[in-house]
């Protein structure tokens, strides 16, 4: 992506978070709301190389970033990050609820804890970060969120049945939120992508990956920064009237309505 498609002012002094952004399609969204003037904090729950990669390249462009620990399914984890995002920076403004995990796998496979943690981290995680943060942005009247879903989300999947779950939740969520607080100047909106070239994607098997991008219109995988575009124009003005959507990025593979 070149920089003239970049708006270099977007989000100036603007704090961001963004979790689950030590990596794919969380770093895309970093250095974006980076290099568009936000102040940007890194969550992550393990990966501190991998973040402060990320945060290296934000401070290489010239932004803003401060990294966070934490694990987003665990409500004391969520409190102290977003505690320490406040002292330094003030409230969160702009959340990216990003942070998930994906499991390939049969329904024989399945097994209880496979689902609980699918769900904790997907859409418990989702709502135990926006219920922290959304209290500043009600008393500033001033809110911009995007709930990372996924095509999952909206299609059958046989082959990851907590994870389309735990996705078609957070639709859900997006749309309930998006409604209570539209009057606050707080607009909630979701982006569900179809296949995107990440790390997720690890222990998928090539013939089902290639079946997939043959059934697509436009036939190939999605890239990271194709989903940061959607992300940062929903946590722009530009979609100002736009609030309670979930935008697909899939190449055309799946359309709504």
């Amino acid at each position: 992506m070149s920089e003239s498609n970049f708006h270099p002012a977007r989000f100036q002094n603007r704090v961001a978070l963004v979790t689950g952004g030590s990596r794919g399609i969380g770093r895309a969204c970093c250095l974006r709301l980076a290099q568009e003037g936000a102040r940007v904090a890194i969550n992550y729950r393990s990966g501190q190389e991998d973040a402060q990669e990320t945060l290296k390249q934000i401070e290489a462009a010239g932004g803003t970033g401060m990294l966070v620990q934490a694990d987003v399914s665990d409500s004391q984890d969520v409190d102290r990050m977003v505690g320490e995002i406040e002292s330094n920076w003030g409230p969160v403004e702009l959340l990216v609820n990003n942070s998930g995990i994906f499991i390939y796998q049969s329904h024989r496979e399945l097994t209880e804890n496979d689902w609980r943690q699918m769900l904790d981290v997907n859409l418990t995680g989702t709502f135990l970060v926006t219920w922290r943060v959304k209290e500043g942005m009600l008393k500033n009247n001033f809110g911009r969120i995007v709930n990372m879903s996924s095509l999952s989300g909206l299609q059958p999947r046989p082959m990851s049945i907590a994870y389309a779950v735990s996705k078609a939740g957070v639709v859900s969520f997006t749309q309930s939120t998006a409604v209570a607080w539209a009057k606050d100047n707080i607009r909630v909106n979701a982006v569900a992508p179809g296949l995107i070239d990440t790390e997720i994607l690890t222990g998928v098997n090539q013939d089902d990956l290639d079946k997939i991008i043959e059934a697509t219109p436009i036939p190939r995988m999605g890239e990271v920064s194709e989903v940061a575009s959607m992300v940062s124009f929903l946590l722009s003005d530009e979609s100002s009237f736009t609030t309670g959507q979930t935008l697909v990025i899939s190449g055309g593979r799946c359309m709504l309505p």
